[in-house]
């Protein structure tokens, strides 16, 4: 496929042989945009780590300081009495029985699912559909809880959830391109002090193997893996 002008100016201003600081990318990023939309902004972390073994898998949640600047769709799968305090934190849809039917159809219309331990019973059938989506409720995520309100709050806020793939790498959305480079700067440090935080004891060799800075359609920029370490 052959490349636009703008495109080609775009890919132009980035080094393929330099490692970028998280402050000189952050800015790259927002120069090297070429789309009319308020792009994502996201980073992909390739660990030195082996997905296959159970006691590698990295996956937990961080708040971003600055939200990800995309409105969240929160479905609270509940029993009655947890359905007002679900809908008075913002929840976007409340209820059980109707939402597990509307999901068996093939609706997933939404970013989060929090669930209530009671239900979980009836909604494990529906891991085959949620988990390929990363929506399936589970507890190291905070999305398994009593406390829903405090659950809907910190999805809003900007909490994300990020797991390593089958191929060793995290991929999560950092922001949105209309973000200063600050913002994008200090969402990025905070996700990856939080992966840093979750090695397992068991991988060895260097764990932080690679970061690249990307919004949706832009050529990657690769990041200064030894100071994201430290």
């Amino acid at each position: 496929m052959s490349l636009t002008k703008k495109r080609k100016a775009v890919a132009g201003k980035v080094d393929k042989n330099k490692v970028y600081s998280l402050k000189e990318a952050a800015s790259l990023v927002k120069e090297i945009n070429c789309t009319k939309f308020d792009s994502s902004v996201d980073l992909h972390i390739r660990l030195g780590v082996d997905p296959k073994k159970a006691d590698q898998q990295v996956r937990g949640t961080v708040t971003l300081p600055h939200g990800t600047g995309k409105t969240k769709r929160v479905l609270v799968l509940c029993t009655p009495d947890k359905e007002a305090e679900a809908k008075s934190a913002g929840a976007d849809f409340v209820g059980l029985d109707e939402f597990v039917q509307k999901i068996e159809g093939g609706w997933v219309d939404v970013d989060v699912i929090v669930a209530t331990p009671s239900v979980m019973p009836k909604i494990g059938k529906l891991g085959k559909i949620l988990g390929p989506r990363n929506l399936m409720p589970n507890p190291k995520t905070g999305t398994v809880t009593n406390n829903v309100a405090e659950a809907v709050n910190e999805v809003k806020g900007g909490k994300i959830a990020f797991k390593v793939d089958k191929a060793g790498i995290v991929h999560a959305s950092i922001g949105r391109i209309s973000f200063d480079a600050t913002k994008i700067a200090e969402n990025s440090a905070e996700l990856i002090q939080a992966i840093n935080k979750l090695k397992p004891s068991s991988a060895k060799g260097v764990y932080l193997k690679g970061v690249s800075m990307a919004t949706t359609m832009s050529p990657g920029i690769t990041l200064d893996t030894k100071a994201l370490a430290n």
